[in-house]
């Protein structure tokens, strides 16, 4: 029997195990189709352990893995170390907030704390479009180009981006949130062990030593050329975690899934304690790909554990990949569709809707869409460079809203919209036009001026006292 088959059963093993015990678990659970608190929180049964397993995969798919060591530097390290901040404050201050007005989106927040259905509406909208044009396609192209670096696979990356499409979408739009929180935990359990593994054989292939790597490669304090200068980290590097992990239905609906506020917390604060160790996965093996064969960019990852991966793990390697590209894909499927439901077809269409059905027809365009974006993403020389770029287009004008929500009493709904549209296109100059900053620099500029902006607007309206329901 070749090395060729050997990984492939392996691989098929470990994934067919993991859907088998997702599926039997499942199993035990009876389910109402029009409840979208089931399908979309999986009834607000999640136990710490899945609530933390869930969100650690969902946010570590291949474009983290693939993207943050194709930097090659320590650097990219402040992602994960800004997360832990991130993580802290969504349990400390948000988690309580969104279950005292028993959210089901965390848009929800917004319309209870404005009283205006029409800011729940565009935000979600947002959210939506994120999702649909950058998330997915990323988590699919550097998904693909994973398995064509580690294999030598000849396929297209859009064919491969299709394979995973599919699988994924077999979990979001028939097994809800409760079968995807099942996989992830044990996805990301056989991720933590074969990540640490990677990286201990790729330091034993260059004996534990970094020296012959330039200094600038493994430093924490970024130039003012680097892609973090450290001044970011005193502007909009704190705000983008906030945006992430506080308010992004794809990490935050876990966290409201959970059995109580308690659970949440106990889950997030779990999660936290894993990320401070995430760089050894994410980041070190970059270093040591740097050592080995120089500045490859994206293809570091791949081509190393190709190389020191021992033929029998490789396999299982393959599989746990695999399995966190599925997690953030069939993630983000069902917080697509569950913004979709419950904040515009619910509230706009049909109360009365079947969720399961509505849920899975947004989950299906969704996906048919990011696989035909995949070719887009090919052409990025950094892809977590570009991703964050991108995600400024909405992530900072909506972190106003949540801020202008949470912090300030009766500003009207309206005024926070017009915010909005001003710092989507203040971004966009900022992002296509004119760049005079870095981008998180900008990105802060961006949050900052859509706060202000929604607020000088408010106050020459005509004053309205905004009632929280």
């Amino acid at each position: 029997m070749n090395n060729g088959t050997i990984q492939a059963i392996i691989f098929f093993a470990l994934t067919g195990l993991v859907g088998l015990i997702t599926y039997l678990k499942c199993k035990q659970y009876t389910r109402d189709s029009n409840d979208s608190k089931e399908y979309f929180l999986a009834g607000g049964s999640l136990s710490w352990g899945f609530v933390a397993g869930s969100i650690l995969l969902t946010n570590i798919s291949a474009e983290q893995i693939v993207g943050m060591n194709g930097a090659q530097s320590l650097l990219v390290a402040w992602w994960e170390i800004g997360a832990a901040v991130g993580l802290i404050i969504l349990a400390r201050y948000l988690i309580p907030l969104y279950y005292q007005y028993k959210c089901t989106t965390t848009t929800e927040l917004l319309e209870h704390r404005l009283n205006d259905s029409g800011i729940r509406t565009m935000v979600s909208g947002l959210f939506m479009f994120g999702y649909m044009f950058i998330l997915l396609p990323v988590v699919l192209y550097t998904g693909s180009l994973f398995m064509k670096s580690m294999f030598g696979l000849s396929l297209p990356t859009t064919a491969i981006a299709a394979i995973f499409a599919v699988v994924g979408s077999i979990y979001a739009i028939f097994g809800g949130l409760r079968a995807i929180a099942i996989s992830d935990t044990f996805n990301g359990i056989g991720l933590l062990v074969m990540g640490v593994a990677v990286t201990l054989f790729a330091l034993n292939a260059i004996g534990f030593d970094l020296s012959g790597v330039p200094t600038e490669r493994l430093t924490l304090i970024g130039s003012s050329t680097s892609d973090i200068p450290w001044t970011t980290l005193l502007t909009g590097m704190v705000f983008i975690h906030v945006f992430y992990w506080g308010t992004n239905m794809v990490i935050t609906q876990r966290a409201l899934a959970a059995k109580s506020v308690k659970e949440a917390q106990k889950g997030i604060y779990v999660a936290v304690g894993f990320k401070l160790l995430i760089p050894l996965i994410v980041v070190l093996p970059g270093i040591v790909a740097f050592k080995l064969y120089g500045d490859i960019g994206d293809v570091a990852y791949g081509r190393l554990v190709g190389d020191v991966m021992p033929t029998w793990l490789s396999g299982a390697f393959a599989a746990v990949i695999a399995g966190a590209v599925l997690s953030s894909f069939n993630s983000c499927l069902n917080s697509a569709s569950a913004l979709y439901t419950c904040d515009i077809h619910q509230k706009h269409f049909n109360a009365n809707t079947d969720v399961k059905k509505i849920g899975q027809r947004v989950a299906l365009i969704f996906a048919v869409v990011a696989v035909a974006l995949v070719p887009v993403y090919e052409q990025s020389e950094s892809i977590i460079d570009l991703l964050q770029k991108l995600n400024g287009l909405y992530s900072m004008p909506v972190m106003a809203a949540f801020l202008v929500a949470i912090l300030f009493k009766n500003v009207q709904g309206k005024a926070v919209r017009i915010g909005l549209v001003f710092g989507a296109l203040l971004y966009a100059v900022f992002t296509f036009v004119w760049s005079p900053l870095h981008y998180i620099h900008l990105m802060f500029i961006t949050l900052v001026m859509t706060v202000v902006v929604s607020l000088i607007i408010n106050k020459f309206m005509q004053p309205v006292m905004v009632e929280q329901v």
